[in-house]
């Protein structure tokens, strides 16, 4: 893991809360591409040193907080960003430290609520602490995914009506703060996502298929009320390989609302296995 640098004096920065996955580094990548300075919280437990190690970071509790805030201010960060899974730890290993404990007093029932109300109260107390909160899309809009077929393969009539299913599902499961995709075959929903992710669902699914039917499809969308600037629903080349594995026709996700770690891989793996992924709107028609 590369040292810590000294803090610029040169002006603000950017920073980086990081969770896991490779989002970090691909924010990270994009500030620097466009001038900008960064500097890389990475939750211990969570990020990657691989994914982080090239810029300026240190590995810090989660509830670390007064820690994760004297980084941010020692490196004049002003502008922050929220990337990456993290899971939400149990109140008995929290171990907040004071400053800790007096966020999560100003985070108060929210605490206990959904993904949705937790994310919202977070992102209200780092703004008090004067930050302002950029989300992920606003640096990647690259890979946002964008409406209709991005690859080779597209659904058929039978594949939509699953699609329209699927959407109708995912609307409500957002609603209610439960989660962001679920899978649908030939008018049946066989799974729905819940705390367990989209990769441990897809795993599910493969002993839940319908061998009579049509392989089923993947709908991933954002929650209604869904605080965009933390937790924007994610796809990437593991998605479409558990798909694949799942026996899957194809992924259905929104346009404009869900980040596609790597696009080119995941459309290139698509096309070979003969999945179609394709960006859909809200409403309820079709978006060739």
């Amino acid at each position: 893991m590369a040292p810590e640098q000294a803090p610029d004096r040169q002006g603000p920065c950017v920073g980086i809360l990081a969770g896991g996955g490779p989002l970090p580094g691909q924010v990270a990548r994009a500030v620097e591409q466009a001038g900008g300075r960064v500097f890389i919280v990475g939750f211990q437990g969570f990020a990657q040193p691989e994914v982080i190690g090239h810029w300026p970071h240190r590995m810090i509790r989660l509830a670390a907080a007064g820690e994760i805030l004297s980084a941010l201010h020692e490196h004049h960060c002003r502008d922050l960003v929220l990337i990456g899974p993290v899971r939400r730890p149990s109140l008995v290993n929290l171990r907040p430290d004071a400053t800790g404990a007096r966020i999560l007093a100003r985070i108060g029932k929210a605490l206990f609520a959904g993904d949705d109300g937790l994310l919202g109260a977070i992102v209200r107390v780092l703004g008090e602490e004067g930050f302002i909160i950029r989300g992920a899309h606003e640096y990647l809009s690259g890979s946002l995914a964008r409406r209709g077929v991005m690859g080779a393969v597209g659904p058929d009539d039978a594949a939509w009506a699953d699609i329209m299913l699927g959407r109708r599902v995912v609307r409500e499961l957002g609603r209610l703060d439960i989660g962001q995709g679920c899978v649908a075959q030939g008018g049946l929903v066989l799974a729905v996502e819940a705390l367990e992710g989209t990769d441990r669902m897809l795993e599910r699914v493969g002993g839940l298929r319908q061998p009579d039917r049509p392989g089923g499809v993947l709908v991933k969308m954002a929650k209604p009320e869904q605080e965009r600037r933390a937790d924007l629903p994610t796809i990437g080349p593991r998605t479409v390989a558990g798909a694949l594995a799942a026996g899957l026709r194809g992924i259905a996700i929104e346009a404009g609302a869900t980040l596609i770690t790597d696009p080119a891989a995941c459309i290139a793996m698509a096309d070979e296995a003969g999945l179609f992924l394709t960006g859909i709107g809200g409403e309820d028609k079709k978006t060739d």
